[in-house]
């Protein structure tokens, strides 16, 4: 019989391979087993735990056909938005997006029930993450994040921003009576930023609102998978929906274009901004709104790294990540009064 690892050793070892993920429900052999016989992959030979990350429960599941990464979607995931994400994938593949596919079973579903959890298997992505972001790598992101939102234009299913702007009073309120506990003060100057982002933030529809369509929204480093000179795919598509494009490229810029002592890098900013424009420009709307999603989209992971570093589940192996890192860069973008502090003319 197969054995299930969920050891410190086998989750450095698929750190490698880029992915940043969880373990928050057991899955014993015969349940597997029957799981699996759902699929045409073949018998399942190995299925180990990916212990970091804060989001499912993952396991790189071998089976005869090869690998594949089988998806348990725990409470912080909506059932009712899988069939919107996982047809997404499917929509993104068939479309020359490089990204997972959902396997379908012999039923031709591709969502079924594994351990008391919603469940899915997807595709392996080969290729690694970028330990270390250079220019190269955030020209080939932006052009292939234009790929994508171009891509995405007929895509038929809409799903809102479960974190945009009017979710972030909310999540400050979930955390704000300890918030200065990380640093003192932060508290108040959180609460000052939100108020001016929620007054000036761009309205969704109007003649100069800036345009919209599916965006990936978690585009961090370790969802984006290099090989061979070459941006091989994207993963993690959990926080995918419906909002302006040129949101996506601002929590870019908070994720890729930082320098590990958090000081801006306008090469890399000015990289992935101009090739993204060589596939699908930036309209005057889109490019005077940069430093204001910028803002939010720092607030945003600022606010969730927040909650989840004052309540991290005593079982879950998983280290939360700083939420200060992201006040830093919330405290650059608020100077920025134009796009050319990111690069562009």
């Amino acid at each position: 019989m197969f054995r299930k690892n969920q050891g410190n050793t086998q989750a450095k070892q698929w750190n490698h391979r880029g992915c940043f993920m969880a373990v928050y429900t057991e899955v014993n052999d015969e349940d597997l087993i029957a799981f699996a016989a759902e699929y045409d992959i073949g018998e399942v030979v190995a299925c180990k735990g990916i212990a970091e990350g804060i989001e499912n429960s993952n396991f790189l599941l071998t089976t005869e056909t090869g690998p594949y990464i089988l998806t348990l979607y725990e409470k912080r995931v909506k059932r009712k938005d899988l069939p919107f994400f996982l047809g997404l994938m499917e929509h993104l593949s068939s479309s020359s997006v490089p990204c997972p596919t959902p396997l379908r079973g012999r039923d031709g579903k591709n969502l079924r029930s594994l351990s008391g959890r919603p469940a899915a298997i997807v595709s392996f992505l080969e290729g690694m993450w970028a330990r270390r972001v250079t220019p190269r790598h955030c020209d080939l992101l932006g052009e292939a994040m234009a790929r994508l939102h171009l891509a995405g234009a007929d895509f038929r299913r809409i799903r809102a921003n479960d974190f945009s702007v009017g979710a972030w009073r909310a999540l400050l309120k979930a955390s704000a009576g300890r918030a200065d506990e990380i640093q003192p003060g932060l508290a108040r100057e959180l609460a000052a930023e939100l108020q001016e982002l929620e007054s000036g933030w761009p309205r969704e529809h109007g003649q100069n609102s800036p345009p919209r369509g599916i965006i990936h929204a978690d585009l961090f480093p370790d969802n984006v998978f290099f090989r061979s000179n070459r941006l091989s795919g994207f993963i993690d598509f959990y926080f995918a929906c419906t909002d302006f494009f040129a949101y996506d490229l601002a929590i870019c810029l908070n994720a890729w274009c930082f320098e590990d002592e958090r000081s801006f890098n306008i090469t890399k900013a000015r990289h992935m901004l101009s090739a993204y424009r060589k596939v699908r420009d930036l309209s005057a709307a889109e490019l005077a709104a940069l430093p204001i999603f910028a803002r939010g989209a720092a607030l945003r992971f600022l606010l969730t790294r927040l909650y989840d570093w004052l309540n991290k589940p005593a079982a879950a192996l998983v280290t939360p990540k700083n939420p200060l890192e992201y006040l830093e860069k919330l405290r650059f973008h608020r100077g920025v009064r134009d796009p050319g502090a990111y690069g562009l003319d």
